[in-house]
């Protein structure tokens, strides 16, 4: 099931659940416990590379009482500025020591990388860096972006932000 999940995450790029419903709230405290992002295996193919977790935020994104993690996500490149991919994570209620990947916000394809995430009243922000076109080096990308995702109506929905993307 969790597989199944995982592929409709990486399919829908901006949906997915971030945690299962019982039907009755799990009352926060010291039990509920945000995924470890290091636990997480990540549906990002890097080609036999090692894979990178480079910002991480927790909170409660579904409302259920429950704290999920953002993780950024890269391949561990020689060089450039290998993109990222966003995945939302929750408690792998089978493993309680494990995290599971239940949506993806950004996707490799982008071709952006992630300098600051944030998660603020159920809303997950990344500053994310990209390039203006084909012929800008990938070690240094010239844009810079806010994006926003919240979760509505049982789905990931991107905000749109107030600027659009700016030089850097």
């Amino acid at each position: 099931m969790a597989a199944v999940i995982a592929t409709a995450g990486l399919v829908q790029p901006a949906t997915g659940t971030p945690a299962a419903t019982t039907g009755t709230a799990a009352a926060p405290g010291p039990q509920a416990a945000a995924p470890d992002p290091a636990a997480a295996a990540y549906p990002l193919d890097c080609k036999g590379a090692p894979r990178a977790v480079t910002a991480s935020a927790q909170g409660d994104l579904d409302g259920d009482g429950r704290p999920e993690t953002v993780a950024a996500v890269r391949c561990q490149a020689g060089s450039g500025t290998p993109p990222h991919a966003i995945y939302v994570l929750t408690q792998d209620l089978t493993d309680p020591a494990g995290a599971r990947v239940v949506a993806t916000l950004l996707d490799t394809p982008q071709r952006q990388s992630v300098t600051e995430l944030t998660v603020s009243d159920r809303t997950v922000s990344a500053t994310l860096l990209g390039y203006s076109g084909p012929d800008v080096p990938r070690c240094c990308p010239d844009k810079t972006q806010l994006a926003k995702w919240r979760w509505t109506d049982g789905k990931f929905r991107q905000e749109l932000t107030d600027s659009a993307a700016r030089s850097v």
